[in-house]
């Protein structure tokens, strides 16, 4: 009977041992733990090292393309990536594209299915939200270096990978890009960048009912060249010429 208090006390502790250990999360979510915060906080870090207001929008196949600031009324000069960091791709006809760690696309959040008709679809709205030379020239010189891009910068276009058009963020450093010239460039010409009329095209069919929002955004996201016949939208015209926009928007 003396040894009987010693005895619960001995049981009563290895079932708190227990219970404690069944509470504890095991390695194996270790791996989730950066993706799962980011989920809960609604955020997502940017090659710059910052962080957007929300992590990512909805697109086609359940893929999801980040979501930027949208227009500023004032806009500032963002951190580009670390010189070297970022790598061109290139299509088998030597088309470029961008490096998908570097520039993944961003959303411009006030641009959905829903407000196309006073946004993206209304004559002079990217004129409206353009950030200005002076802080999209800084941030072209800073994003050739990080492409490592060596040629003269006036014949590389300062591209918005998801253009203002199509519902891209203006100056999120996630959605622009130094793209280089395409094949046939001729040096000294300026840019030639066939992806303009792919971009003018997908706005067409997206202001006319063929094709949603998020489905254009996530295919020229993925690929551009590729991004018209993806969506059936091979024969698509271009739209109209909006006087206030610049090629490319």
């Amino acid at each position: 009977m003396p040894n009987a208090p010693r005895w619960a006390a001995a049981a009563a502790a290895t079932t708190l041992i227990a219970v404690t250990a069944t509470g504890c999360s095991s390695d194996s979510d270790s791996g989730k733990d950066a993706g799962s915060k980011a989920a809960k906080a609604g955020t997502s870090a940017s090659p710059s090292g910052t962080s957007s207001p929300s992590s990512s929008s909805p697109s086609a196949g359940g893929a999801t393309v980040p979501v930027g600031p949208g227009p500023q009324g004032s806009y500032t000069v963002q951190k580009q990536p670390e010189p070297g960091t970022c790598a061109y791709r290139y299509t088998a006809a030597k088309e470029p594209l961008p490096d998908p760690k570097c520039t993944p696309g961003a959303t411009n959040p006030k641009v959905t299915q829903a407000t196309l008709k006073t946004t993206i679809c209304r004559s002079g709205y990217t004129a409206d939200i353009r950030p200005g030379t002076n802080i999209t020239s800084r941030e072209k010189t800073a994003n050739a270096a990080s492409y490592g891009y060596k040629g003269p910068l006036k014949d590389a276009e300062y591209d918005h990978l998801i253009s203002l058009q199509l519902g891209g963020d203006p100056n999120d450093p996630r959605n622009l890009w130094v793209q280089p010239p395409s094949p046939g460039h001729k040096a000294g010409a300026g840019p030639n960048n066939p992806k303009d009329v792919v971009e003018s095209k997908l706005k067409a069919a997206i202001c006319s009912g063929k094709t949603e929002l998020a489905k254009a955004q996530q295919a020229i996201v993925k690929d551009w060249t590729t991004a018209l016949s993806v969506l059936g939208l091979t024969n698509e015209k271009p739209a109209a010429k909006d006087p206030k926009a610049e090629e490319g928007e």
